[in-house]
């Protein structure tokens, strides 16, 4: 039954009207306010926290405050002797009564940081936040000596699910055994193989095959841990490539080794990082990139009851069951949206399928119903849509990244089989039980949030690395070839390390 078009309007301005009662009001001092970015100890390429817009009564808010947002804030240094370089940008409404602060410094404070959070005129819970000195800026070399005050400082989980299971199939590490293989099974002609040594906190490398040009992914993310703590010695090798490389059974022999890689899968051993694309965005966050873990959740689109009520994909021709995505579309138009942005793979196929033009990665969210499609391997843009508020449609696959493990079928997103052949239905059934949809989309939005908050990016690496050198049966070495991985130059910037002691220098 088609409703008349003067209640339809009602019914969806009833949510704007229910925000906007005066029961919705935001009191400054009821509100709160949390997160790493207020304390001095958590470095961070960005560091954030987090508000929550709370009521005269008591009660949170769980939509925007009624117009514009009125919190502010502002950091400066404690001392006005000290002039540095602070970017704070807007708080990142995400739409749910919860706002997201950012702000990066360019250079490092000795007296302190003065943390200002207000809503209009008024104070926001315990503001003024003190963060007394020194507070480091990224680039600033200053490792904490102790790494489990580290840890402790950014409240790292004490197990890491995906990393207990990788490394069930280590017990002990042979670096022997990886010195005589990894080169001759995995670093030939195109191979994409690094092998790291890391000693007295100094990052050394060489490269194994002709595709190795990633490695400043590694690179800059070992160079920013070294910054921050006081990395265990070890010696091990990344894989650059898109696809795991260890497929032998834990209980053949030779014995398995341990390769370092950004996506695993179920027949194989690989070691599992966060990927270089959530890695480098989260370095150059508010710099150098646009999407990252942060920007994301302050771009989510129109409310849920206000977008497209369709399945929506865009993306590379970089496997078939995407080619198969855009033909479903062409004949069920009316539940899904996909377009294949770029061909290279199946260029053959362009004249028949057409190629859809690029659009902003946040603009995706306008559509109900995210569709995640493999690429060559795990898709990178599973994170990003999880931290939307769309429901998120994802194919069974056999690779995935360091937080899928945590995450369920029909709690966090709906399955979908591997060759789609039932992706039509569960649009459909999506349409069907709307409530249902939002609060899977909503569940796998707060999972997101917590896994994929950047600082538990640096607690899994630092947590691999360290699990590596308790493992391993021999002391690590320099090896032919070799080359220190400098610390990039921030002369430019004020920096006085005061945990700074002495180093010699190894040969």
């Amino acid at each position: 039954m088609r409703l008349p078009p003067a209640l339809l309007l009602l019914l969806q301005l009833a949510p704007l009207r229910a925000a906007a009662a005066p029961e919705a009001a935001v009191s400054a001092s009821r509100s709160l306010v949390w997160g790493p970015g207020l304390q001095a100890a958590v470095v961070l390429p960005v560091r954030y926290f987090y508000l929550q817009a709370v009521s005269a009564q008591g009660q949170n808010l769980t939509r925007s405050p009624p117009g514009q947002t009125l919190f502010t804030v502002v950091v400066k240094p404690l001392s006005p002797k000290e002039v540095v370089r602070i970017h704070v940008p807007q708080p990142l409404d995400r739409n749910d009564g919860t706002f997201l602060v950012r702000y990066r410094m360019y250079d490092s404070v000795n007296k302190g940081l003065k943390i200002e959070v207000l809503y209009g005129d008024e104070h926001v819970a315990q503001s003024p936040y003190i963060l007394k000195g020194p507070v480091y800026h990224e680039y600033c070399h200053c490792p904490e000596e102790d790494p489990q005050a580290w840890q402790e400082s950014l409240a790292c989980p004490a197990q890491e699910p995906q990393i207990e299971e990788d490394f069930a199939s280590f017990p002990s590490i042979h670096l022997q055994q990886m010195l005589n293989e990894v080169p001759r099974r995995f670093g030939a002609e195109r191979g994409a193989v690094v092998h790291y040594t890391v000693l007295n906190n100094r990052i050394y490398r060489r490269s194994l095959g002709k595709y190795t040009d990633f490695k400043m992914f590694s690179d800059e993310i070992l160079l920013s841990l070294a910054r921050k703590v006081r990395l265990p010695d070890l010696e091990f090798y990344i894989n650059l490539g898109d696809w795991p490389l260890e497929h032998r059974k834990v209980n053949e022999t030779p014995s398995p080794v341990p390769i370092i890689s950004w996506c695993g899968s179920l027949d194989s051993r690989d070691v599992v990082l966060p990927t270089y694309d959530i890695t480098h965005s989260t370095l150059e966050a508010m710099r150098g990139v646009t999407n990252d873990l942060l920007s994301i959740q302050g771009n989510t689109g129109p409310p849920w009851i206000n977008k497209t009520e369709k399945a929506f994909f865009r993306g590379r021709d970089s496997r078939e069951e995407r080619l198969q995505l855009v033909q479903l579309a062409k004949e069920n138009p009316q539940l899904l949206d996909a377009g294949i942005t770029s061909y290279f793979f199946f260029q053959e196929k362009e004249k028949e399928l057409g190629k859809a033009k690029l659009m902003g990665f946040f603009d995706f969210f306008k559509y109900k119903y995210q569709v995640n499609v493999d690429g060559t391997v795990a898709a990178y843009r599973f994170p990003y849509l999880m931290l939307g508020d769309s429901l998120v449609l994802k194919q069974d696959s056999p690779y995935y990244e360091h937080f899928y493990v945590t995450l369920r079928p029909w709690k966090h997103y709906v399955p979908v089989k591997r060759n789609l052949s039932d992706l039509l239905d569960k649009v459909q059934w999506a349409k069907e039980n709307d409530e249902e949809a939002k609060k899977i989309a909503k569940e796998g939005q707060l999972a997101a949030r917590d896994l994929l908050q950047p600082h538990r990016l640096y607690c899994y690496y630092y947590r691999v690395l360290q699990q590596y050198a308790e493992r391993q049966a021999s002391p690590p070495e320099l090896r032919d070839g070799m080359e220190r991985v400098p610390q990039p130059d921030d002369n430019t910037s004020a920096c006085q390390c005061r945990r700074e002691r002495p180093q010699k220098e190894e040969l």
